[in-house]
């Protein structure tokens, strides 16, 4: 609220309010970011000119951008200073003029667009973003044939416009979630909204999963963690996905989430040096030479090799 950018633009803000969540699956509190929202009414007064600003400053020096919570080019969870996330309302844009701009943009800086479309979204949003050439995100632990059986969806049945990961910044590091770490965190937390134990099963059903999954594929050379973050990954690169993303986390081990969705004090978002397995901190040097992440990275490369038409990203 106290940054730049509302300070040099106060009337494109709404003031005394925060842009959150509503309650879901992930997070049955709903969350409040603590951020102020555009205001609708001035940004279309103004042509869309702080936005086509903010795009331009970026494109200057990315050749992709990554726009989280892509949902707010469509609507904003807006919740009234005081009051928790589940008294909030949406508050709707022009996803038209927005996504024109953000397109435009886009191809003046001859740049790629990637949008975070996970959680609640709207129908034909997807289809809004594809067709404007923005690529969507796919986290492994969330493909599943949800239509049928429920199991994780075979990676001939991944999208192919969109960036493939195995986690996010909001979710755990690979080696938290196969020890099952997550579930002790949000529970010391206060996060939890049924029994720990519940938790500690479920979690443990989708790794095992999961696990043989990739056994059944013939991607996991063994049951240590680097090999299961390894196998994990091989399986991305047999999707046809277009672009594949590594964690940095995950290169070298570190088992604390940088951000935990639904906290502010009670947890250092954004303020964690990246660690180890040990939390020890790790320096730009140490990754550039970590033994681990090189040993990640040419593992990816073996299947691209053995199988260049088919496991390749298209």
């Amino acid at each position: 609220p106290a940054g730049a950018d509302t300070w040099a633009l106060r009337d494109c803000f709404a003031s005394g309010i925060s842009v959150g969540a509503p309650p879901d699956a992930f997070n049955a509190r709903g969350q409040d970011w603590g951020l102020p929202p555009w205001r609708p009414d001035r940004l279309a007064e103004t042509g869309y000119a702080p936005l086509r600003d903010l795009l331009r400053a970026r494109f200057r020096h990315a050749g992709a951008l990554r726009i989280d919570h892509v949902m707010g080019l469509f609507r904003l969870w807006w919740v009234p200073q005081g009051r928790p996330p589940t008294r909030g309302t949406y508050v709707r844009y022009d996803a038209e003029a927005m996504l024109a701009v953000l397109a435009l943009e886009a191809h003046r800086a001859g740049a790629a667009v990637i949008g975070e479309d996970l959680g609640t979204v709207e129908p034909g949003v997807r289809e809004a973003l594809r067709d404007r050439g923005v690529l969507g995100t796919s986290v492994l632990w969330f493909e599943r044939a949800w239509e049928t059986d429920g199991r994780p969806l075979a990676p001939g049945s991944w999208r192919a416009d969109c960036l493939a990961t195995v986690t996010t910044h909001d979710l755990p590091p690979t080696a938290s979630r196969i020890a099952h770490d997550h579930v002790d965190l949000r529970d010391r937390l206060g996060l939890l909204t049924r029994p720990a134990e519940t938790e500690r099963q479920e979690a443990a059903a989708e790794l095992g999963e999961w696990l043989a999954e990739l056994d059944g594929r013939g991607l996991l050379e063994g049951t240590r963690e680097e090999d299961v973050v390894l196998a994990l990954h091989r399986f991305l690169w047999r999707t046809p996905a277009r672009l594949v993303g590594v964690w940095l986390p995950d290169g070298v081990g570190d088992r604390r989430p940088q951000n935990v969705p639904g906290t502010s004090d009670e947890y250092p978002n954004w303020r964690l040096p990246v660690a180890d397995g040990e939390g020890r901190p790790v320096t730009l040097e140490e990754i550039s030479s970590s033994p681990r992440l090189h040993a990640l990275l040419a593992g990816l490369d073996e299947p691209v090799r053995e199988h260049p038409e088919q496991d390749a990203p298209g």
